[in-house]
């Protein structure tokens, strides 16, 4: 386990305040507020804690405020309902006195039934992909030779370790986007060996599962986060677990954007482990609002 990787179950390990309350710690991404995929796995874990002999199946989000990543977060869970079979936790993520993101999260007991799945696409396989890190280092490389102005904090958090590794199936220059298909698949898996939880691979996963969706979405637009002219914002975020699964193991993220309008953009995303199983499906919506670039 590399030091990002013990640094996001560290993060993952929330304090507990008080009968329903907890707290976390935030990391600065490179961004300009806290990752949206740290505030949702944080809130499930949230949850969690107060969850017996059952695991989520389904979280839906909604993105409130930015995050401060100089303050914790608090968060407050609301036992909305135990059930035999489902259980439902709602949880408000509060920063200076107001939510920032609130999420309701549904719980099941193991249960045998019928089964069917969509199946995966022929792709690569990460090994027939290789390191792409070189590639993406030119890119960085020829961007500030063009533009000596960069920002330092987008190149730092441009080559920066992380806790994933990422194989992009069709890798494109994030500085020179062009446009494309609106669809994009990426193998990705924890940088390193996790414990035996199936609780913690559902966390692990909901933080992953944020990465790449909205980029999707900017795809057709020849937009990328890298663009000046572009505000760009999760405002929600759903995600369906439908089998166990280790995040330290390849997992395949195919994600297409049917639609955007109105600022906003629309993405959604199948993740298959490497055997082919549909082990978990993902939605979202983004704010794509053009600027002029200052």
């Amino acid at each position: 386990m590399n030091r990002c990787l013990t640094d996001l179950c560290n993060l993952l390990d929330l304090e507990p305040l008080e009968d329903n309350l907890f707290r976390g710690e935030s990391r600065d991404l490179g961004g300009r507020s806290v990752f949206g995929g740290q505030v949702i796995s944080q809130a499930l874990v949230a949850a969690t804690r107060t969850v017996d002999a059952q695991l989520p199946h389904s979280l839906h989000a909604y993105f409130l405020r930015p995050g401060d990543m100089e303050v914790p977060i608090v968060y407050e869970v609301d036992r909305v309902r135990d059930g035999r079979s489902f259980t439902t936790r709602r949880v408000q993520a509060i920063q200076h006195g107001q939510p920032i993101l609130s999420l309701m999260a549904s719980f099941q007991r193991p249960e045998a039934g019928f089964e069917h799945q969509m199946p995966m696409p022929p792709v690569p396989t990460p090994a027939q992909l290789g390191d792409q890190r070189q590639q993406r280092l030119k890119w960085l490389e020829d961007e500030v030779a063009r533009n000596p102005a960069f920002p330092e904090r987008l190149r730092i958090a441009f080559t920066r370790e992380q806790a994933f590794e990422f194989a992009w199936v069709d890798a494109s220059d994030p500085f020179q986007p062009q446009p494309g298909p609106p669809q994009q698949g990426i193998w990705f898996r924890a940088a390193g060996r996790l414990p035996d939880d199936p609780m913690l691979h559902r966390c692990v996963l909901a933080y992953a599962s944020d990465f790449n969706l909205a980029s999707t979405a900017l795809i057709p637009h020849a937009r990328s986060w890298f663009s000046a002219d572009m505000i760009v914002a999760s405002i929600d975020h759903a995600l369906w677990f439908h089998r166990d699964m280790r995040v330290d193991d390849w997992l395949f993220y195919a994600m297409d954007t049917p639609t955007a309008q109105s600022v906003r953009g629309m993405s959604r995303g199948l993740i298959y482990d490497q055997q082919g199983r549909l082990v978990a499906s993902a939605a979202q919506e983004c704010l794509m609002r053009p600027i002029k670039p200052t």
